[in-house]
């Protein structure tokens, strides 16, 4: 047997300590001996349910089950990066801890990958949700992704997906840039394929998402479309909205100055004072968020510093490295 890790599976977890047995069975039961060389690293992402205590049990069980304890609740995207950091494996797998994404889809997975693909992207074909609070967002969600990011996907918010190590070791997620990880990678030049997979309702616990992210999300696909389209090139879309408001200013001038001397009006109006406003203070949110975006960027990546801290580790040989930042 090869002394390389062939598989890591990354699954990070917040407060799912029913699921966490049922799923781990699973896990075993899909890789049964096809797939000897793997890992199963578990993020335990601030969990208060006991969640901890029931994965440092399967870690003292089982080598291959590896934990990443985290200080506090960082996020699902924090979560997969850290576990995308540790991971050994020459194929990584992510899915959900809820036991809503089924483990027996990962051998299919797999073999899309050894097929040539850099990504192959679940697509939960029958969710298994309710539709008003669920289904009918995540559809037109997608569908405003898809058209933003411009790479076309049935299911972003699908966790169950499979990657090439050389693919994960290049990625740097942050805020709830998880669910984009196929329109950020496409950066770096990727084959991804979508495959339908099975899709369960919730057994036990509660979801962790609701509309309420709606706002978070929507900033973070600025975010995407704004690296994706113009982090070469900030001129394009710096230019275009300077453009827009000198041409706006110019509009408006000529609007007063012919209301001014055809038809006696005054030019000290309270709708130009009004409108001259807006479109600087505008202009400048939308310029300092931007920048503020190209600035976390080169913090995250220039320093290489993680959105992230770490309590410990347990399974993996560096077994004494703690507070890894």
């Amino acid at each position: 047997m090869n002394d390389d890790i062939q598989i890591s599976i990354v699954i990070p977890v917040f407060n799912e300590v029913k699921n966490i047995p049922f799923l781990y069975d699973e896990i075993k039961t899909s890789l049964n001996d096809k797939y000897d060389n793997h890992e199963i690293i578990f993020v335990n992402d601030g969990s208060n349910d006991g969640s901890l205590e029931k994965l440092r049990e399967l870690s003292k069980k089982d080598s291959f089950v590896k934990v990443i304890n985290f200080r506090k609740n960082f996020g699902q995207s924090a979560a997969i990066s850290a576990g995308f950091e540790y991971s050994q494996g020459e194929i990584v797998v992510t899915l959900d801890a809820d036991l809503q994404n089924d483990p027996a889809d990962i051998p299919m997975i797999i073999d899309k990958v050894r097929e040539g693909y850099d990504i192959v992207n679940g697509w939960r074909k029958n969710r298994k949700d309710k539709f008003l609070s669920k289904k009918l967002p995540s559809f037109f969600g997608n569908k405003l992704v898809s058209f933003i990011t411009g790479v076309k996907l049935h299911d972003y918010g699908c966790t169950l997906r499979g990657f090439k190590k050389d693919v994960v070791k290049n990625l740097k997620l942050y805020g709830e840039m998880h669910r984009y990880i196929p329109a950020i990678a496409s950066r770096i030049g990727i084959k991804s394929i979508e495959v339908p997979v099975n899709h369960r309702k919730r057994m036990f616990g509660k979801s962790k998402y609701g509309l309420g992210r709606t706002f978070r999300v929507i900033l973070d696909l600025i975010s995407i479309k704004y690296l994706l389209s113009f982090s070469y090139r900030p001129l394009q879309i710096f230019g275009s909205l300077g453009l827009i408001m000198m041409g706006t200013g110019f509009l408006s001038g000529l609007y007063i100055s012919y209301e001014k001397y055809f038809n006696g009006a005054s030019a000290n109006r309270p709708l130009l004072t009004f409108t001259v406003l807006l479109l600087f203070l505008g202009f400048q949110i939308i310029t300092l968020g931007l920048l503020a975006e190209m600035l976390t960027r080169v913090y995250h990546e220039g320093l290489n510093k993680n959105v992230y801290t770490i309590r410990d580790t347990m399974g993996f040989n560096d077994e004494d490295i703690d507070d890894r930042p």
